[in-house]
């Protein structure tokens, strides 16, 4: 064979196996690729050119997580929330159940036609795509907002000693007023004096004065869900959860009953956008501030206090250990009874694994500090505090 024929040769064959290639291309689009999975990739693709744009764009994603996602929020937790249980918290205890049936069902029924098994596949790989749309736009661009101090025009700074001390101080003089009001056991331990759903209702209140106040919190009334698995979810140290796909608040009732209503109002800022760690801390301590009740204010004011007092104990001991002396007895037992309760789920495996995979999500989601972004929260109270003391 020639040159000449043996570069037709090759461009003949060429051709061929560009035709082969767009034929089957065209065959599986035709027969495996469904409108379900059509539509379901469109979303895919869109809200990550969604996100994308998000990123470097923190003005685009105030306005998308304030109006577009919240409306997203709002729409999934009246859904779930006539149902007296959490969706979530089934969905996920039913996962090795999901796992199982799906994997039977794939070598049962479409593992022997290599069309419907393919078929299947793109369908569930489209039900994962659409999965990871849901928290990209009803609440992983959240992320990306501005940062909470910018809106409230705080200065937020590297924290001093003095600084820690300070506001520390100003919180533990507010938290000893409430103590006044407030029933506790022989051990030390308070004793809210409501159910879970009347709690719910005062703090629906004080987020309605909230939202008033502070434009970037939406108007939601929610129901928040109290998990079944309580006082086992308390061995991965979990007070709380928000579940995005369900957009449910949910608590660990299991936990002494100080830590109800700010826990509660911090998975509820989460349903209403505040997405960083630190910034649903700190929107939660201003909503639980709204309060008219004074347990409400009493759990915010402790938690703030338990999270200062950790960051000073870090910045100067000597400093702590003066400070803390000077503590009312009556919270000293509550935070010492805490102490006897949680001693129990310390050191489980559960918790290791439990914070493993939350400091990844974090991270994975744009919070550099990963879980310690939960002890952050003191930067925006020292700010806060610096701000209200001018």
């Amino acid at each position: 064979m020639n040159t000449e024929n043996k570069e037709e040769f090759n461009e003949i064959a060429e051709e061929v196996i560009r035709k082969s290639i767009k034929e089957r291309i065209s065959d599986f689009y035709r027969n495996c690729v469904s409108l379900f999975a059509k539509i379901g990739f469109s979303v895919f693709a869109l809200s990550v050119l969604i996100l994308v744009i998000s990123k470097f764009s923190p003005s685009f994603a105030d306005f998308f997580n304030r109006y577009i996602s919240s409306s997203i929020r709002f729409v999934l937790s009246k859904i779930t929330g006539i149902l007296p249980f959490s969706l979530g918290e089934t969905i996920f205890l039913s996962i090795p159940l999901i796992f199982i049936s799906i994997v039977t069902l794939y070598f049962k029924y479409f593992s022997k036609d290599d069309i419907k098994a393919t078929r299947f596949l793109v369908t569930l790989t489209t039900c994962l795509a659409l999965m990871f749309s849901c928290h990209s736009v009803s609440f992983g661009i959240a992320y990306n907002c501005s940062p909470l101090a910018q809106r409230l025009g705080l200065e937020q700074k590297t924290v001093t000693p003095e600084e820690l001390e300070y506001t520390a101080v100003a919180v533990r003089r507010e938290l000893e007023k409430c103590t006044e009001d407030i029933y506790y056991k022989e051990n030390g331990a308070s004793v809210m004096p409501y159910s879970y759903k009347e709690l719910n209702a005062k703090l629906n209140q004080a987020y309605k004065k909230a939202c008033k106040k502070y434009e970037f919190i939406p108007d939601l009334k929610s129901n928040v869900k109290l998990l079944a698995v309580s006082p086992i979810m308390t061995y991965t140290h979990i007070s709380g959860i928000y579940t995005y796909y369900t957009g449910e608040a949910n608590i660990n009732f299991n936990y002494p009953d100080y830590t109800a209503p700010y826990t509660m109002a911090h998975e509820m800022a989460h349903q209403r956008g505040a997405a960083p760690e630190d910034e649903a801390n700190f929107v939660a301590f201003l909503v639980c501030m709204e309060s008219n009740d004074i347990y409400i204010r009493y759990s915010a004011y402790l938690s703030m206090y338990e999270y200062l007092l950790s960051a000073y104990y870090e910045a100067d001991a000597e400093g702590y250990n003066a400070h803390i002396s000077k503590t009312d007895l009556t919270v000293r037992r509550e935070m010492i009874a805490f102490s006897e309760f949680f001693s129990k789920y310390q050191n489980s495996g559960a918790s290791k694994v439990s914070n493993a995979i939350n400091d990844t999500y974090l991270k994975a989601s744009g919070e550099k500090a990963g879980a310690k972004s939960y002890g952050l929260v003191v930067d925006l109270a020292c700010a806060y505090y610096a701000k209200e003391s001018q």
